[in-house]
Parts: structure tokens; C-alpha cells; sequence
């Protein structure tokens, strides 16, 4: 992913520099592979700025920290990514309500991982900046905001206020600790929380995912077309590499009033919303999250809220983990 990743950016800044917009190479589609014995040998690498890399190199030996995260993860029942290829969306509030949701049962063990790397905001809104982040022999310890839920992210290993300026083998190094190091214990959830788009982080992740039983992704998304056109573009990645798409849900599909409780469209659907991408793309609408003012200042506080939305949306949501 990252060689095709490399060839898509080459291809796209000499169409910038000629002026041109001629048809994508093939080896951006049918790329075998850096780690594959036909690596810049076969006929879709001709043309590929790193085809002599490729042929040159020896393939890669597989990752041996792979079985190291199967293992750490082997109890872990759900695995459950939270994507949207549009920032701004929600996915940490709606990450964060899914937490809140299924750990309403205080017989469900719910794990929360922020791998947003640059723009950590769970702590913030679990209520745990400044939590310490303890470290045992059997590795890292989560920071538990309940006695059933638990998260660990970049927020509570910086200054609230202090920027994370990584790089992206620092970023990937980060993600792989929080699989392979942090006790995450048994578990009936794993949230993963993602940062917009399908770059480094998403293509780490489902690389050191590879060997475990993760169940899919729910893509979160906003009733605009500016948003729901990302949105298309990450369920077609998540595809790409395999990651089922367990449903959509629909943030700030409305804005409830507080006083007489009707509901207006802040964001509206000019082109059907989520439902029709859901029935664009043979996918599961999950369910719609209002605009909740309430919502917004638990988030700010660092308090439970749970929309009452999310009753709906977590029997869709079994039912699909139901189906396998």
C-alpha cells in the first residue's frame, strides 16, 4: 500500500507539472507488491519510478511484532475502527458514545484506542487529561474512566496544550506500542478511534491488524455532499484492503432544540444524505445522531452523555456483528 501509495503521488505531481491528465498507470492498481518475489518484474511495473528499488530489493521478511498483537489481542472479542475519509465529522464523539453505549452493560469490558496521533481529543472528552499512564510487567496500563471502560491515547502522554509534531515512522512506531504493549486485558470491544482520511496511520493499522479477528469499520459521516464525497472515497479504501464496513452512521443529522425540542436541518441532505449512500453502495445506515447542545458540553466537561439515538443504532450494530 505504501510502494502504491508512492506511485499515485509520483503520477499525480507530474500530471501537475506537464499539464496533463492522461490515464493512471497500471502499477497504481495492480502493483504486486514490495514484499512479493515479482516486485518490479512484472509487466504492471514498467513505468513505476521505484520498479529498479523493487527489483533490486530483497522481499521484506514478515513482521514478527504480527504474532506479538495477536496474541496481546487474542482476548479482545470485538475489534471495531472508526473511519471517515472527512475531518470534522464526529468520529471521537461518536467513537466515545459507542464507548459510553456498550458499557452501559456493566457486564461489557470496552477498550478505547485513539490513534488520532496529531489531534488526540478522547482524554478531553472521557475526562482523564492528566491521568497517568502506568507501566507494569505485563505492559502499559489504560486509563480507566469507568471500572468497564478504558482508553489510552497520545493525549495522555503529552501537555494537554502541547502540539505533536511526529513524523510518520514516529506515528506508525506509536500505533504499533499501543497494540503490542498496552494491557488491554479481556475485552468485548476494542474502539478504535482514526484520524480523517487513508493515509499512514489507517495503512499502518491494518497492516499490524493483518492477523487478528477485527470486525470491521463504521464509517461516520455529516448529511452534506462535501462530506459524504470523503466518505465514499474511505469506504472504497477500507475495501481495497479488506476491512469490512459494518455501517454508516450519520452525525449532526439535525439540531434538536433544548426548549421545544424541535428539530431543524443544520446540515442538509442536497443529495440524499447518508441513506442514499448507504443505497449507493449496498451498505448498512446504522443510524442518525442529532445535534444535541447537551451532547457538546459533556464533551467539554469530560461527563457521560448518551444520546438516546444509540439504542437503535446498537441493534443495528449487533445484528451486523451477528451476521459475521
Amino acid at each position: 500500500l505504501q510502494h502504491c501509495l508512492h506511485a499515485t503521488k509520483y503520477f499525480i505531481l507530474e500530471c501537475a507539472v506537464n499539464n496533463t491528465m492522461a490515464e493512471a498507470p497500471a502499477e497504481i492498481h495492480d502493483c504486486p507488491g514490495p514484499e512479493s518475489e515479482k516486485a518490479g518484474k512484472v509487466d504492471s511495473c514498467q513505468g513505476c519510478p521505484n520498479q529498479s528499488i523493487c527489483a533490486s530489493a530483497q522481499p521484506q521478511p514478515p513482521d514478527p511484532d504480527l504474532e506479538v498483537i495477536r496474541g496481546r489481542l487474542a482476548n479482545v472479542q470485538h475489534i471495531i475502527v472508526v473511519v471517515s475519509g472527512k475531518g470534522g465529522v464526529g468520529k471521537s464523539t461518536v467513537s466515545s458514545q459507542l464507548a459510553y453505549a456498550l458499557a452501559q452493560d456493566e457486564d461489557v469490558q470496552v477498550g478505547v484506542m485513539d490513534v488520532d496521533i496529531c489531534g488526540p481529543s478522547l482524554p478531553k472528552i472521557f475526562g482523564v487529561e492528566g491521568q497517568p499512564v502506568h507501566q507494569s510487567g505485563s505492559g502499559f496500563t489504560p486509563v480507566y474512566v469507568e471500572d468497564n471502560l478504558c482508553v489510552m491515547s497520545v493525549g495522555l502522554l503529552v501537555k494537554p496544550q502541547e502540539a505533536v509534531t511526529w513524523r510518520a515512522a514516529k506515528k506508525n512506531g506509536t500505533i504499533k506500542q499501543f497494540l503490542k504493549d498496552v494491557d488491554w486485558g479481556d475485552l468485548d470491544y476494542l474502539i478504535i478511534d482514526t484520524p480523517p482520511g487513508t493515509s499512514d496511520e489507517h495503512m499502518t493499522l491494518v497492516r499490524l491488524l493483518e492477523k487478528c479477528n477485527v470486525s470491521g469499520c463504521i464509517a461516520v459521516t455529516t448529511p452534506q455532499e462535501v462530506a459524504l464525497a470523503d466518505v465514499r472515497k474511505e469506504i472504497n479504501f477500507c475495501r481495497k484492503v479488506k476491512l469490512p464496513v459494518l455501517g454508516v452512521v450519520e452525525n449532526m443529522a439535525g439540531f434538536v432544540c433544548p426548549n421545544c425540542k424541535g428539530e431543524s436541518k443544520v446540515f442538509p441532505a442536497t443529495t440524499g444524505g447518508a441513506a442514499k449512500l448507504c443505497d449507493g453502495m449496498g451498505l448498512t445506515l446504522l443510524g442518525s445522531l442529532p445535534i444535541y447542545p447537551k451532547l457538546a458540553q459533556a464533551c467539554d466537561e469530560g461527563t457521560a452523555f448518551v444520546c438516546p439515538e444509540w439504542e437503535g443504532i446498537l441493534t443495528n450494530l449487533n445484528a451486523r456483528l451477528a451476521d459475521g
